[in-house]
């Protein structure tokens, strides 16, 4: 590994940088991509991918280097490192709390919360956020935001808990062709037994919190809230607050429908999307 490059180097991707430092240690072996790959018991597609920085080497993968090259917990601390690169600093925190919870629990009513996003909706979110930004920003926000998929992948994943106003169905974010994407997965996601998802629907009346906002909790069973305003966020162990939140949780659980038939509503809401992508005859 290139000890200096990664003192003085401060990389803006952290796919690219992470990747060139795989082939570093591939071209110092002496192997080619075929060779590298029978090494680390991947294949050889999957190693071109991450060194071209087409995606985020997983931790997986940053393990089986480790093992390769002899360097304990090396490349995987790499990894951890330049996987923050592009968050705020404010939302930092809840990355890490994110990525070793036992139980995430998720209101959202605005959009649907990061973790489940499919990359076009989430770039739509980022096309309206930051309308002056240019191709390449736009797809690196969105390359930073579809790493958090990485709870749903880890060996131990955690107990995925999300509470979704209709509102964030219905509205239409990027176009109804980019809708339909999106509640598919969500639909797909939801036969994954560690996901829950219900709908807050509109006939459940005001909800019992105007505003999105997470629970974290961790193996030792400590919980905190994290809530966001414009431009930062907050997270809070206090007792007081947890409890409180917490309490306003199971209001807005009770409230929601139940997961079978929030996926009903989810297909049906879907469907009405497809339809006004492609409405029939006057």
């Amino acid at each position: 590994m290139n000890e200096q490059a990664d003192q003085d180097q401060e990389p803006t991707s952290a796919a690219a940088y992470f990747g060139a430092e795989v082939k570093a240690l591939r071209e110092a072996m002496a192997l080619s991509q075929t060779g590298f790959a029978g090494r680390l018991h991947y294949q050889q597609a999957q190693v071109s991918k991450v060194e071209n920085g087409a995606a985020l080497a997983s931790e997986a993968f940053a393990e089986a280097m480790d093992r390769v090259a002899g360097t304990p917990g090396t490349y995987v601390r790499l990894r951890a490192k330049v996987s923050k690169l592009g968050h705020p600093e404010w939302f930092i925190p809840y990355i890490q709390l994110e990525r070793t919870a036992t139980k995430v629990e998720d209101y959202s009513n605005a959009f649907v919360m990061g973790a489940l996003q499919t990359p076009e909706y989430a770039e739509a979110v980022y096309r309206a956020g930051h309308p002056r930004e240019s191709d390449a920003q736009i797809k690196q926000r969105v390359e930073i935001r579809l790493r958090r998929q990485e709870i749903l992948e880890r060996e131990n994943q955690p107990l995925l808990w999300v509470i979704l106003h209709e509102s964030v169905l219905r509205t239409v974010v990027g176009s109804h062709a980019v809708m339909v994407g999106q509640l598919e997965h969500l639909l797909a996601m939801a036969e994954n037994p560690h996901v829950s998802l219900q709908v807050l629907p509109f006939a459940a009346g005001a909800p019992a919190s105007g505003v999105s906002f997470t629970m974290l909790t961790q193996a030792d069973g400590a919980t905190v809230l994290y809530s966001e305003t414009t431009g930062q966020g907050r997270v809070s162990d206090s007792t007081t607050a947890v409890q409180e939140w917490a309490a306003t949780y199971e209001q807005l659980r009770a409230s929601a429908e139940s997961e079978a038939r929030s996926r009903h509503l989810i297909h049906s809401i879907m469907e009405d999307h497809a339809n006004e992508q492609h409405p029939g005859p006057a």
